[in-house]
């Protein structure tokens, strides 16, 4: 029986085995240039703040939807936000950050153009673009420290995703749900 894949460097494999597409990459991180839309509720700020300069450090075009400081706000708005910039193409990747990840990604995956997978770990990240074709992670900043989330967005941002029998079902998640 194959062992499980938790280590990085099986990420990395997995990435190799299904074959990377790329086209423009980063000279400080080697993956993936796009433009990413990032978006958390005040329990997530500074997070929100970290992984943008360091996107834009890489050379990604980050689309900051905020908020900008730590007064209390409501996640679905910027849940909602951040898929709309999705479905509108103003991103081709999100981020969604708020204390847990959760109701933010829950936000998100109420607008059907946006795949949010909520991870905490770079696995989970780097499958949920391979298996689902996820165009936006959410993350919890309470639960979660800087690096893995850089982790995490790497691996989100460096797979592709694999099609074939993940394909079908990928394409029953934008189709209506019968009553």
């Amino acid at each position: 029986m194959p062992s499980r894949l938790t280590t990085r460097e099986q990420v990395w494999q997995i990435r190799a085995r299904v074959g990377m597409g790329l086209s423009t990459r980063s000279p400080v991180t080697g993956i993936r240039q796009v433009r990413i839309a990032i978006a958390s509720d005040h329990a997530a700020v500074s997070l929100k703040a970290a992984l943008a300069a360091w996107l834009r450090e890489a050379g990604h075009d980050v689309l900051d939807l905020g908020p900008e400081g730590t007064a209390s706000v409501d996640y679905p708005d910027y849940g909602f936000k951040l898929a709309a910039a999705i479905a509108n193409g103003s991103a081709d990747r999100g981020i969604a950050l708020c204390g847990s990840g959760i109701g933010i990604s829950i936000a998100a995956n109420r607008n059907p153009a946006c795949r949010c997978a909520l991870v905490c770990e770079p696995l989970s990240a780097s499958l949920a673009r391979i298996h689902n074709d996820a165009n936006t992670i959410a993350m919890g900043a309470r639960l979660i420290g800087e690096e893995m989330a850089k982790a995490c967005v790497e691996a989100f941002l460096s797979a592709d995703f694999a099609g074939g029998r993940h394909q079908f079902r990928v394409d029953k998640l934008s189709t209506k749900v019968p009553a």
